[in-house]
C-alpha cells in the first residue's frame, strides 16, 4: 500500500459536547450534513432502482422469454448507475467498508454458483469450491462436511456460501452474482461480445437449457431480494437516526472532512486507478474488468468519478428529481486556497472527461476489455488516459488535506501502480 500523504490513518473519532450541539451549525457541519444528504439519495437511488430490477427480474421468471431476459438486463444495467456512484462513501466511512462485499464483491468464481464453460477449467489451488455449481448440486462437501443446498435461501447464499472458506472469490451475492445469472459467462476474451447466456436456462419442461431452470430461477430471484434488503438496510444508515449520520455527528469536524477526502484519494488512486484500471491493463487480462459479464465496466468506471466530483462539489443529480446541493468541500478550500480550488475542480472535470470519452468508446467503436487487450494502441491509450487523470487528481487531493490542515491520511495504494513488477510474480 502506497502512503500518499502521510503515515497517519484516519480513524480518530472525537465526541461533540452537548454545548456544541447547541451552536449554530459551523460551515464545516454544513458540508458534513450535505454529504450525508448526498449519500442518503444516492443510496436511496440504488433502492428504488434495484427494486425496479426485482420486478423486472419476477416478470422474467414468471414468463421466460427474450423479451423479458433483455427487460431485466436493462434494469440491471440501470441499478448499476446510481450504486457506483456511491463507491466514493466506501474508504471514508467503515459502515459502508464493512457492508460493501455483500453487494460489490468481484470477481468471482462463477464455477460456485453454476455451470461454466469447459475452457474455465476443473480445479484451483487458491478455491476448493470453484466448480461447485451449487445450482446443479443440492448437496456438495467442503471441510469434512456435508453441506445441504437442498434449498436455495437467503441464509444459504449470505451466511454459506459467500466467501465460504474465506476464500474473497467464492462471490455468492450482490450485483455481480445477479450480472452473471443473466448474463452468463463472457466467452469472448478480448473479442468482440458479453456474455449471452440464453433465456432457456430459465425454461420451463423440456424447453430447458443445461438443466436445473428452477434451481436456477429461484437462486436468481434469491439474489435479487438480498441486494434490494442490502440496499434498503444501507439507505437507512443514511437517513435521519441513522448509524452513518451518526457516526459523523458524533465524529469531529476535521474526522467528518478527512472521511470524504479519504474515500475521494482511496477510490481515484488504489481502487479504480490501480486495481480496476492499470491492473487489467498491465495484464492484458479481461477478466480484470468490474462488469465482465455484461460489458458494463464502462459505465460503472464512469458513475466511479462522477461520485468523486459530486462529494467535493456538493452536488448530486437524482436519477429522477431534483439535485441534492448544498455546502461544499470546493468552497471551504476556495476560501482558503482559491487556485488550489481552482486546480483540483480543474482535474475532476479532465477526469470525468477522459472516463467519458473511455465510455463512448465503449459505445462506438469497442468494448472495455477489447480497450485493454495486447497490441491494442489505441484502446489501451484511452485507459491509460483515464488512470494517469485519476492519479493526478489524487496529487490534488492531497494537497487539500494539506491545506485545511488535517491528519495525513493514508489512501489506498495498489501494486500495479506502486510496483508493476510485483503483478508479475
Amino acid at each position: 500500500m502506497r502512503n500518499l500523504a502521510g503515515p497517519l490513518v484516519l480513524g480518530v473519532i472525537l465526541t461533540v459536547s452537548a454545548a456544541a450541539e447547541a451552536e449554530p451549525v459551523s460551515e464545516k457541519r454544513s458540508i458534513i450534513n450535505n454529504y450525508a444528504d448526498i449519500a442518503q439519495a444516492i443510496y436511496e437511488d440504488s433502492l428504488d432502482t434495484a427494486r425496479k430490477l426485482q420486478k423486472a427480474i419476477t416478470a422474467f421468471l414468471a414468463k421466460p422469454n427474450a423479451a423479458h431476459l433483455k427487460a431485466a438486463r436493462q434494469a440491471w444495467l440501470a441499478a448499476r448507475e446510481p450504486y457506483q456512484t456511491s463507491e466514493t462513501y466506501r474508504f471514508g466511512n467503515p459502515i459502508v467498508d464493512d457492508w460493501e462485499g455483500k453487494v460489490n464483491a468481484w470477481p468471482l468464481d462463477e464455477g460456485l454458483i453454476d455451470y461454466v464453460d469447459p475452457s474455465y477449467g476443473k480445479a484451483s489451488d487458491a478455491n476448493p469450491l470453484f466448480t461447485t455449481n451449487v445450482i446443479a448440486n443440492k448437496k456438495f462437501a467442503y471441510a469434512g462436511q456435508t453441506v445441504d443446498a437442498s434449498k436455495i435461501t437467503k441464509e444459504l447464499l449470505a451466511e454459506t456460501l459467500h466467501e465460504i472458506g474465506k476464500v474473497e472469490a467464492n462471490v455468492a451475492t450482490g450485483y455481480h452474482a445477479v450480472e452473471f445469472l443473466l448474463w452468463g459467462q463472457d466467452l469472448n476474451g478480448t473479442g468482440p461480445g458479453a456474455g449471452d447466456r440464453p433465456w432457456t436456462d430459465y425454461a420451463k419442461g423440456r424447453a430447458c437449457t443445461h438443466g436445473n431452470c428452477d434451481r436456477r430461477g429461484q437462486y436468481l430471484k434469491v439474489a435479487t431480494d438480498l441486494l434490494v434488503g442490502d440496499l434498503g438496510w444501507m439507505a437507512a444508515q443514511w437517513a435521519p437516526g441513522g448509524s452513518a449520520r451518526k457516526q459523523l455527528a458524533d465524529g469531529g469536524e476535521d474526522e467528518g472532512l478527512a472521511a470524504m477526502l479519504a474515500g475521494m484519494g482511496s477510490l481515484s488512486y488504489g481502487e479504480l486507478a490501480g486495481e480496476r484500471m492499470k491492473l487489467g491493463l498491465l495484464l492484458h487480462d479481461p477478466e480484470e474488468e468490474h462488469d465482465c459479464f455484461s460489458d458494463n465496466t464502462h459505465n460503472s468506471h464512469y458513475r466511479d468519478v462522477v461520485g468523486i466530483r459530486a462529494v467535493y462539489v456538493g452536488e448530486y443529480q437524482r436519477v429522477s428529481g431534483k439535485p441534492v446541493k448544498g455546502p461544499s468541500l470546493s468552497q471551504l478550500v476556495a476560501k482558503i486556497d482559491p487556485a488550489l480550488d481552482g486546480e483540483l475542480r480543474a482535474k475532476l472535470d479532465k477526469t470525468v472527461g477522459a472516463l467519458a470519452a473511455l465510455k463512448k468508446r465503449a459505445e462506438t467503436v469497442e468494448a472495455y476489455d477489447q480497450m485493454i487487450g495486447k497490441d491494442n494502441k489505441a484502446g489501451n491509450a484511452a485507459v491509460q488516459a483515464a488512470i494517469d487523470a485519476l492519479t493526478e487528481q489524487t496529487k490534488s487531493i492531497e494537497r487539500v488535506v494539506a491545506a485545511l490542515k488535517l491528519q495525513p491520511i493514508r489512501f489506498e495504494g495498489s501494486e500495479s501502480l506502486d510496483d508493476p513488477a510485483k503483478v508479475f510474480k
